[in-house]
């Protein structure tokens, strides 16, 4: 019997992390096949480091493709980050500096990336803490120049927006007037941790509460610049009751009816 004999979740489509789903088989997999027929999936890559200067390791790229073939998402999706180091996999999303030379690997790994997979993907801008003094671009700038360069779409993460802009002192409104709109297939939203006061007070991307209100209004803002895009809550840590995530996404649902109203009311001649 299917596991949504019972009925389906109100919600549109689901996220999942592909690595997750790496095995030839069982019952992860089953269960995944039992998701496919319900509902569009969208897989989100942590493991591939398309930052890495060694490249994308094979193995894992060919895993990828063997999932995305046979399960044939809607959207996937990865990281601006590296995790690998001469073959030593850190179990993190570490940061880039935002220079040519790490821009021309990235650049060089979506496009590897792309090429085996036979589509594009979105890559995601991270939540951080610091920046490098190598870095001669902005955020947005290397952005928007690995999408020019190697055609990837872009996933814009509302939440860590805010929180980069928190930590690091830039105006939000500038990162979002800087980022392609056409290039951007997805939105994620999620809760975030403050850490201290003061001179010490640090945002921490948790993924392990309720969206904050100024990354709601944050959200509303993208929309009305971008228009509606595909958006995911994500909630990874302190996993709350089902209801609790549905009353998320019918927020963001809310956010993202009231953009269509508006756009649709603006075409009334």
């Amino acid at each position: 019997m299917s596991t949504f004999a019972a009925g389906a979740a109100d919600t549109a489509w689901v996220e999942i992390h592909s690595e997750n789903f790496f095995a030839l088989g069982g019952p992860r997999l089953a269960q995944l096949e039992d998701v496919r027929s319900h509902y569009a999936i969208s897989c989100h890559g942590v493991g591939l480091s398309l930052g890495s200067a060694q490249g994308v390791d094979p193995d894992h790229l060919a895993t990828l493709r063997g999932l995305v073939d046979r399960f044939e998402p809607a959207l996937v999706s990865e990281h601006l980050s590296f995790s690998v180091v001469d073959d030593i996999y850190v179990n993190d999303l570490l940061p880039l500096p935002y220079t040519e030379e790490a821009l021309e690997v990235v650049v060089r790994n979506v496009g590897h990336t792309q090429d085996a997979l036979g589509r594009q993907i979105l890559m995601e801008n991270p939540s951080s803490y610091l920046t490098f003094v190598d870095s001669v671009l902005t955020e947005w700038d290397f952005l928007t120049e690995l999408s020019q360069r190697s055609g990837c779409g872009l996933l814009l993460d509302v939440n860590n927006i805010y929180v980069s802009a928190q930590n690091n002192g830039f105006d939000t409104g500038t990162y979002l007037d800087g980022i392609p709109g056409d290039a951007v297939g997805e939105i994620h939203l999620a809760g975030h941790a403050i850490d201290g006061s003061g001179e010490d007070r640090l945002l921490i991307d948790t993924h392990g509460d309720v969206v904050a209100d100024p990354v709601w209004a944050l959200y509303q803002q993208t929309l009305e610049k971008l228009g509606p895009r595909p958006t995911l809550i994500e909630w990874d840590t302190n996993i709350p009751e089902l209801e609790i995530l549905l009353a998320e996404a019918h927020t963001a649902q809310r956010h993202l009816d009231a953009v269509s109203v508006a756009e649709d009311s603006s075409r009334v001649a």
